[in-house]
């Protein structure tokens, strides 16, 4: 699922510290060289160039890449470089932190990764900010935002498979009920979004198609332009189908005049390693047009380079 492509004869990771050191040196950054390392490195072997290049020159390559690069590329090769743990505790920050909190960023970061990851992030956030997320996603958000996104953020939901289908079928009477009231902020629904397996709310959401003849996202769209109803269907979405809904980040990213970086170039960071090749799949089958395809025509020089290294595309 992954779109990441390493080589299968690495070299020392002494040597990629070298070569990086070299690409920083003279008049000019040899970003070329930065892109065939980075962009073919996992989390762990990005992890062990950093740790060797600390050792080997008395810097973190990232104040070095800092230093030598900006704009676009700057933002995508730091967020590569760092840990994804690291990398969600930063953007889930910078969510938090905006005047108007992004809403959209700190649920990606709740309902796309593990329990297990999103306890990582938690403990690094705790870590690098000297606060709880949960605390600052309390303080920064207000009203309905709040009471989905604090139980979302603090939630570890069971990872199995197992599927209790009598509760599938109870719950998803709940949903409907609540729905039926446009009691969208309700308690009971929040606590089965919030706390149910990804498995369990696949066969809630299941028998609640079954049961009632619509999707439920589809009778969440009584008030298209109501932001906590897309913020309530963007969670379910990202629970169940991701590669929907990081399409979908996608698509509004790259149409129409201008682009939104900041978009494209989180998704592409944080999924490449983990399910981009279906993002990449969803994405012709929605525009018919080649996610590649889309990014050479809305972006350019080395930030199109690194993006379309991350996404599998080797001939750039």
């Amino acid at each position: 699922m992954a779109t990441l492509t390493v080589p299968d004869q690495l070299p020392p990771v002494a040597e990629d510290s070298e070569r990086l050191h070299n690409a920083f040196q003279g008049w000019g950054t040899d970003e070329g060289a930065i892109i065939s390392i980075l962009a073919h490195r996992n989390a762990e072997q990005r992890s062990l160039i950093r740790q060797t290049y600390a050792e080997t020159y008395g810097e973190d390559l990232l104040k070095a890449l800092d230093k030598e690069l900006s704009s676009d590329f700057e933002r995508v090769v730091l967020l590569w470089t760092l840990q994804p743990a690291e990398r969600d505790a930063l953007l889930a920050n910078e969510a938090i932190r905006k005047l108007t909190p992004k809403h959209f960023v700190i649920l990606e970061i709740a309902c796309t990764r593990t329990p297990r990851d999103l306890f990582l992030v938690k403990e690094e956030y705790h870590a690098r900010f000297k606060r709880s997320i949960e605390e600052d996603v309390a303080q920064h958000t207000t009203g309905d935002f709040r009471r989905l996104l604090v139980p979302l953020v603090t939630a570890y939901r069971y990872d199995g498979p197992e599927v209790n289908a009598t509760l599938a079928t109870s719950e998803a009477k709940i949903l409907h009920e609540k729905i039926s009231e446009k009691a969208y902020n309700d308690e009971e629904l929040i606590r089965i979004i919030s706390t149910r397996s990804k498995a369990q709310l696949n066969a809630t959401f299941n028998h609640y198609n079954d049961q009632f003849g619509n999707a439920i996202n589809k009778d969440l769209k009584s008030d298209p332009n109501n932001d906590y109803l897309k913020l309530l269907r963007s969670a379910i979405k990202c629970l169940t189908w991701p590669e929907k809904y990081f399409e979908k980040v996608l698509r509004l990213a790259i149409k129409g005049l201008g682009t939104d970086e900041e978009a494209l170039t989180r998704v592409v960071v944080t999924r490449a390693e983990v399910d981009m090749k279906r993002i990449v799949e969803e994405y012709y089958r929605r525009n018919s047009v080649p996610l590649d395809q889309a990014i050479k025509g809305d972006t350019s020089g080395d930030y199109e380079a690194m993006l379309l290294a991350l996404i599998g595309n080797e001939s750039g």
